[in-house]
């Protein structure tokens, strides 16, 4: 029987890539998997055919001849035992050893890195917008300084007899080989004979450092600040883990934040707002002086420009926005009142000249009524 296309057995496109490959293929390993279909031989036909087909697009230079000459090119020496060269336990060791607790092939040992730790920092506006050096007191776990962060109280470790020392040990999984982290060692390789009394062998102590952090000018809520290396210390003198520092700015009494941007409300009095006039305005540099021109109505959005924040990415400048709002006046006496009602008197004859917004509402008042009674 002729072979099936190496390409349409895993069921991708001839321009998949390794790790698209490798998918197909474990998709298609679990499914035909022998030791999930006892006694049916055509399933372990389709799983000998996918192990073939990816056995030989796996392999740069396999894959190139096949491509061009197809399965002439790599008939004569694919085949094995299995029905294609190469050692089971090597391919299933890659695809499952996730599943087993491996961490790769023999030989690569690898020690556990110390965990990342996260700080959170709670920043004033002000503090946020200048920069700060701040000094803080991390609780961690740091490395033993009686053994050096070895683990053991003499320095010396001794060969894995487990796993020979390459931190691997095969374990078989019906007629597969695969590896995965030596429990005796976890993986380094070596083991300790005699443990450090102060750290019982883990080449680390908890222990509160305090470190001085610069807090770059502009940042914002959720900036990270990174330390490298500060960190929990790693198992048996492994490479420590890192620090974030994470910002957070709390709420400002007058300003509002987006930004590069500020906002900000500021009440006027009617009669500022009527006749114009001048305020000052505070800004995180100072006061400056604000023109409000006159006729100026509630909710018109003034721009200080520069006078706000200098992003910590692009060191752009931004602006204060300033939002008036004529406050209308409370606990006015009698005096005040009558004035008050003297100015409505004064121009009640001629509402639509002085409050055209007033007027326009009005209008749209009535026709509004005028169509819902029609």
């Amino acid at each position: 029987m002729a072979k099936r296309d190496y390409y349409e057995v895993l069921g991708v496109q001839r321009s998949a890539d390794a790790a698209e490959l490798k998918k197909a293929y474990r998709k298609l390993a679990m499914k035909y998997h022998p030791d999930r279909n006892l006694d049916d031989a055509a399933t372990q036909e389709h799983f000998k055919e996918a192990q073939e087909a990816y056995a030989i697009l796996k392999d740069e230079k396999k894959r190139a001849a096949y491509d061009q000459f197809g399965h002439a090119a790599v008939s004569g020496g694919a085949r094995g035992p299995s029905g294609f060269d190469g050692d089971v336990g090597d391919i299933f060791g890659d695809i499952f050893g996730d599943i087993f607790g491996g961490r790769g092939r023999a030989g690569t040992r690898q020690q556990q890195r110390g965990s990342d730790l996260r700080f959170s920092m709670d920043l004033d506006l002000e503090e946020a917008v200048s920069g700060i050096t701040r000094e803080i007191r991390i609780p961690t776990l740091g490395q033993c300084k009686s053994c050096h962060g070895s683990g053991a109280e003499d320095g010396e470790k001794a060969s894995c007899t487990t796993c020979g020392g390459v931190g691997q040990v095969r374990m078989q999984q019906g007629i597969f080989s695969v590896q995965q982290t030596c429990p005796a060692c976890k993986g380094v390789g070596q083991v300790i004979k005699n443990p450090c009394p102060s750290c019982h062998g883990q080449g680390r102590v908890r222990e509160t450092k305090t470190l001085s952090v610069k807090i770059p000018a502009g940042v914002d809520t959720g900036d990270r600040i990174r330390l490298a290396g500060e960190g929990e210390a790693g198992m048996a003198g492994a490479t420590p883990g890192d620090l974030y520092v994470e910002v957070r700015v709390r709420q400002h009494r007058l300003f509002e934040r987006d930004g590069d941007d500020l906002y900000c409300e500021v009440p006027i009095h009617f009669t500022t707002a009527a006749l114009g006039g001048e305020l000052e305005i505070p800004t995180l540099n100072g006061q400056v002086k604000l023109k409000i021109p006159t006729e100026t109505q509630t909710g018109r959005m003034f721009r200080l420009r520069g006078k706000g924040v200098k992003s910590v990415r692009s060191r752009r400048q931004g602006d204060l926005m300033c939002k008036v709002v004529i406050e209308t006046p409370v606990s006015l006496s009698r005096e005040q009142k009558e004035l008050l009602d003297q100015f409505q008197k004064s121009y009640e004859s001629s509402n639509t000249e002085h409050n055209p917004k007033s007027s326009s509402w009005l209008d749209g008042v009535r026709d509004f009524f005028d169509r819902m009674t029609s």
